[in-house]
């Protein structure tokens, strides 16, 4: 049976609560932390000579897509009225939302040390001590806005220009791929420092503290933020239903990207599915 996904806006007070109860009880099980564990083993660079599946390379969107539908059905088996919202942060765009209440996602982190204080993903209620991290400390942290330095989230118009895509990706397949729709949605451009990081990885960096890297999974609002670019991915696919996943075929040997990215129709680990195999999602979810 086909489930939908909200827009955390339209939660209700019960919806809210059931997701929070839902994700906490994976976290006791320890269940949460491996999830962290692939997405840390899975952040590869283009600037290292190995295959990338989840980052910088065309697999990034079905990459993430199965990511976020495993965590998903993880959720569903505690609690089957469960799905993961989507976080629209082109229209709740300050520390002020009603998604960074105690309620929910608890807010921003203090000043010195960056930890968040409040909510139920706070180390100081003693559900969620962070594992596997590259810091030292065992709590979730958090910069929203990075008020020392601020940084704006995307706009509505910015992700407009990106759904004006007609390709899916483009040679040479990496963060420095001019054109496509998974290139620019990821968020990588031309310029130094901040102009650089665009689109969901301006997103990455709005947030701050855990959500800067590899593992910043083990911040709960990891997956409300995909499922927003899986939603946007989603209606790229219906309005441009010709453009399939690219590349079709892998880079012949010789090439920079031998090896290095998966095309159409290989397996992404550490699943056994192909980027083919996760273009159609309709069957499972759909958003509102």
């Amino acid at each position: 049976m086909t489930y939908t996904r909200k827009n955390v806006r339209d939660l209700s007070k019960s919806e809210r609560r059931r997701f929070v109860n839902a994700v906490l009880d994976l976290k006791r099980s320890g269940e949460y932390d491996e999830f962290v564990r692939v997405h840390i083993d899975y952040y590869v660079s283009d600037g290292e000579d190995q295959l990338r599946l989840a980052h910088m390379a065309p697999s990034f969107l079905p990459w993430h897509r199965m990511f976020l539908l495993e965590f998903e059905r993880a959720l569903r088996r505690i609690d089957s009225s469960v799905t993961v919202p989507y976080w629209d942060w082109t229209r709740d765009r300050t520390p002020a939302a009603g998604l960074w209440k105690s309620d929910f996602m608890g807010g921003t982190g203090r000043r010195r040390d960056l930890r968040v204080m409040d909510g139920p993903f706070a180390r100081s209620e003693g559900r969620w001590r962070v594992r596997y991290a590259m810091t030292d400390g065992d709590f979730l942290t958090r910069d929203l806005g990075r008020p020392r330095d601020p940084l704006p989230l995307p706009t509505k118009a910015q992700v407009d220009r990106v759904m004006q895509e007609t390709v899916y990706d483009v040679e040479p397949w990496n963060s420095m791929s001019r054109r496509g729709f998974r290139n620019r949605l990821e968020g990588w451009g031309p310029g130094e420092g901040d102009d650089r990081f665009l689109i969901h990885n301006r997103v990455h960096r709005w947030v701050g503290g855990l959500m800067l890297g590899g593992a910043s999974v083990n911040d709960p609002i990891f997956w409300l933020h995909h499922s927003y670019v899986d939603m946007l991915w989603s209606r790229w696919q219906q309005r441009n239903p010709r453009a399939g996943y690219r590349p079709a075929t892998a880079p012949l040997p010789g090439t920079s990207q031998f090896r290095r990215v998966a095309a159409r129709d290989e397996p992404m680990g550490p699943w056994d599915v192909t980027p083919e195999q996760m273009l159609e999602h309709r069957r499972i979810y759909r958003y509102r």
